[in-house]
């Protein structure tokens, strides 16, 4: 118990200190990672079609994700009988890939290179954006990672498809990163979860992606399957790279976001496939993206979205023991 107590060290309540992601320490130099988990931030949304605003979701997820941490090693979880974020886990906060504003290919690039370098370290990249449309480096980082580890599943979680070829010459959007994606030959296939209502995707972008290899479920199919119904339909043993949006989460939980769909997921539908997916392989990414604070006032989504996070992580680093 004592290594999980109040009894030594500092209080370091939420409110104190600077507000890196956990409050854990802040790493300037990308040559001297040495960490399980890296935090990066991707403060780009000049891919968003409607409102913006995301640009400013690493900084909000990181001011929440001070709540869950007070100082003290670890979170034991009553339900599990497990203590998670020991202090044997070891996570990092990188600061933001540099933006240079109207310029996608250049921003696009200092996120690859991000994400690139904590590969290089041997350690999880865990990417918060900014707009989806950071996914599209994010997975361009995994080439060379890939052809010495073998490939990646992607796992999006989702309200649209986001599997856009082209629209009006734009092929880099927040509408285009699982598309970009299933074109690399280190993609060797996707779960799409909680796609719903009107899309981002017309027809022929769900046939494409169905012939393409992609298994799409609704929210509605998704909770009539269960939890381990849909992990039985993702591979086993393979390596994942979650993508999380968070208008897949019902905008009465997380109204900040761009393009909220009403009929989202809950807290739990999302939390218990992200644990059963850390049992099932080896989640080797993630990125979370499309939080934008300044339509929430209430800081509930990214509350949510450090909430989901942290957890993952925690699930993690646990199952990989």
């Amino acid at each position: 118990m004592s290594g999980h107590g109040y009894e030594s060290g500092r209080l370091n309540l939420p409110f104190v200190g600077i507000a890196t992601f956990g409050k854990k320490p802040y790493v300037e130099n990308w040559d001297e990672i040495d960490a399980d988990v890296a935090i990066l931030g991707a403060p780009y949304d000049f891919g968003c079609q409607f409102r913006s605003g995301a640009r400013f979701g690493p900084r909000s997820v990181r001011e929440a994700s001070t709540l869950f941490s007070f100082g003290h090693a670890g979170a034991y979880d009553h339900e599990d009988d497990a203590t998670y974020l020991g202090s044997d886990v070891r996570i990092v906060d990188l600061g933001d890939a540099d933006i240079v504003h109207t310029k996608t290919e250049e921003s696009h690039a200092n996120i690859e290179y991000g994400v690139k370098k904590i590969l290089d370290a041997g350690a999880i990249p865990m990417t918060i954006g900014g707009d989806h449309s950071i996914n599209i480096p994010c997975i361009n980082a995994y080439a060379e990672d890939c052809a010495e580890n073998g490939p990646i599943h992607v796992v999006q979680i989702d309200a649209h498809l986001d599997f856009v070829d082209d629209r009006h010459g734009v092929t880099v959007g927040h509408g285009n990163p699982m598309r970009r994606a299933i074109e690399k030959d280190y993609v060797s296939g996707m779960t799409q979860l909680g796609i719903r209502n009107v899309s981002s995707t017309a027809k022929e972008g769900y046939d494409d992606a169905r012939a393409r290899g992609s298994d799409i479920l609704s929210v509605r199919q998704v909770r009539k399957l269960g939890a381990e119904g849909v992990l039985d339909r993702i591979p086993e043993g393979v390596r994942y790279y979650v993508t999380i949006d968070i208008d897949a989460f019902c905008p009465s939980i997380a109204p900040g976001t761009g393009t909220p769909s009403h009929g989202g997921f809950l807290y739990y539908d999302v939390l218990e496939i992200l644990q059963g997916l850390s049992k099932r392989g080896d989640v080797v990414g993630i990125d979370l993206v499309e939080v934008a604070p300044a339509y929430d006032p209430s800081e509930s989504t990214q509350i949510l979205a450090a909430q989901v996070l942290l957890n993952f992580i925690g699930f993690i680093m646990h199952n990989k023991k």
